[in-house]
Parts: C-alpha cells; structure tokens; sequence
C-alpha cells in the first residue's frame, strides 16, 4: 500500500509549542517496520496547483511570507520558509495518495498528515496552512475530465469525510456551492472551530461522546451521505482526536471504538467500491505515543481493505 509522506520538512517550532510535530515520524518510523507499507516521499504542490481551491494572492502571500500578523497568528506556526514547503508537500501527499487510489487502480492509499481542514480558500487557521483535501479534490476532478469523453460525461464526484474531532470548517467554506464535492463533518459541537461553516453534513456531538454513541451517529451519517449522494473517490480525514487520551478532542473513543470507526468508513466505501485517499488530520495525545498508536491502527484498516482491492483485481 502506498504512503506518501514529507516527515523531514519539518518547522523549527518554539520550546514548548502544542503541536506535536513528531508524531509524523514516529508513524512513519512504525510504518516502515512492516513490508506492506511502500513509503514515497511527497512531491510539493505547485503555486497552480494550490490555486485550485486557493486564492492566487494567499498562495503568494504564504510563499513570501508577507502574511498579515493576525493571520499568521490565527494558522498557529510562525512563518519560516520550512513552513511553505512542509505545507506544499502535506498537500502533495494527499494528491498523490487520490492518484494511487483512484487513477493507479489501487483503491486505497494515504497520506501520514494531511487533514488541513481548517484552511478555507484566502486564509488559513488551526494549523493548516493549505487545505489539502481541497486542493486533492479539484486537482483528481481536472485529471479525471482529460482522460476522455467517457470521463467527461459528468464531473468526478468527491465525498470528503472528516472524522476529525474539529468541524471542518474551511472545506465547507471551500465547497459550499459545488455540488460535485460533499462535505462530511462528524466532530465534537462545542469544539474548536467555535463558529461552525455550513457544510453538506454536520453532526455535532456532545462532550463525552464514547464509542456507542458515535458509533451510532457515524452509521446514520453514512446512510444519509448515500442517500444524497454517489461519489467516484472519498478523502477520509482520519483524525485521532477523538480519542480519550487527546488534549484537545473533548470526546471518548476508546482504542476499539476507534478502530470500529475506521473499519465502517472502509467497509461502506469497499461496499460501493469507492476508492479513497486516507489523511490522518488531527492528534493531540496526553502521550503522544497513544497518538501514534491509534493511528497505527488506522493504517492496519487501511491496509486490511488495500489488500482486497489487489484480490479483487488478481494481484498479490
């Protein structure tokens, strides 16, 4: 299963900063233990290639560094040009993990950040400088329409399911009049982003969400995304942040409730055969091993439907 990565483009953060930026590669450090996982590094995106679901004027703000005070506050990084280049490649990955799935035929493969949820098309916040599901969107959408008349027919339909404790609220923004692209948000109300976007659906839980209750929510979410809609490639934001032992995620998905998480996103999408590009978005771990480990897990689902799609199609 391929694995796109960019864990040695990493910020020169202060002492003490909240965001865990080891995480990365640690995970990839555990990935790279086990044979299945083909790990790539990203490419960066292209200043065009951003500019699919960025204003021209942020993507050369950000790239110069020219950013006004308060909207560099509000992405939470100081600036720095390793800041611009982690940011291209996080986007770069997820890209390249929807080419893998989708145009590659292997149905399923991932980016180990990504999840940029919070960047809406002029702005960034909440630690996402570019938003990388947006920009995997619109791009895999262009390249689909070349490939032919057939393709052409009617425009590649994307559903972006973000699990993710945090609404995503710069997808939503992003798309909110494009009907070829759904938003999904299952995340905890009274969270950050304090003032919600309106995306496609929204289900806010309570605080102290455990696994039943969410469970149950995410089975009803699911069954109204395909009530409303058929999509041709998914991009699941498999945040760890709704786990118990996150500093920042307000909910209580134990390990297991976790994994049943991720195994009902996978099987509904194998159902349909919908191929899909996995970022792991948010993780904010009292220890940032439990972080680590509950994305390990998402990875071993991952890889679990990875391998049927290569049964499917007679590979080994």
């Amino acid at each position: 299963m391929q694995v796109f990565y960019a864990t040695e483009f990493v910020l020169p953060l202060p002492p003490g900063h909240r965001f865990p930026m080891e995480k990365y590669r640690l995970l990839r450090d555990a990935l790279a233990a086990d044979a299945a996982y083909r790990l790539c590094q990203a490419e960066p995106a292209s200043d065009g290639e951003l500019a699919l679901a960025h204003t021209p004027a942020y993507v050369e703000a950000v790239a110069r560094g020219t950013l006004p005070a308060a909207v560099q506050r509000e992405i939470g990084f100081p600036w720095s040009p390793a800041m611009v280049e982690r940011a291209r490649r996080s986007v770069g990955a997820t890209v390249q993990a929807a080419r893998a799935a989708l145009l590659q035929g292997e149905g399923v493969a991932a980016n180990i950040a990504g999840g940029t949820h919070h960047a809406s098309a002029d702005q960034g916040a909440g630690f996402c400088v570019f938003n990388d599901a947006a920009v995997a969107a619109r791009l895999l959408q262009a390249e689909w329409a070349r490939r032919g008349p057939s393709a052409r027919a009617r425009p590649l339909r994307v559903a972006i399911i973000d699990l993710d404790v945090h609404q995503g609220n710069g997808t939503a923004r992003i798309f909110r009049d494009d009907p070829t692209v759904f938003t999904l948000s299952l995340h905890a109300q009274r969270n950050y982003p304090f003032r919600k976007e309106a995306g496609d659906l929204d289900v806010g839980l309570p605080d102290g969400c455990g696994d039943e209750a969410y469970l149950e929510a995410l089975e009803q979410a699911l069954q109204e995304l395909e009530r409303r809609f058929e999509p041709d490639l998914a991009i699941y934001l498999a945040g760890a942040d709704p786990h118990e032992g996150d500093r920042l995620g307000r909910l209580k998905l134990s390990d297991d409730g976790m994994e049943a998480r991720d195994r009902r996103v996978f099987e509904w999408l194998w159902q349909r055969r919908v191929p899909v590009a996995m970022a792991m978005a948010g993780g904010y771990g009292r220890d940032i091993a439990t972080t680590v480990r509950v994305q390990r897990r998402s990875f071993e689902v991952a890889l679990a439907t990875w391998r049927r799609w290569q049964a499917a199609r007679g590979r080994h």
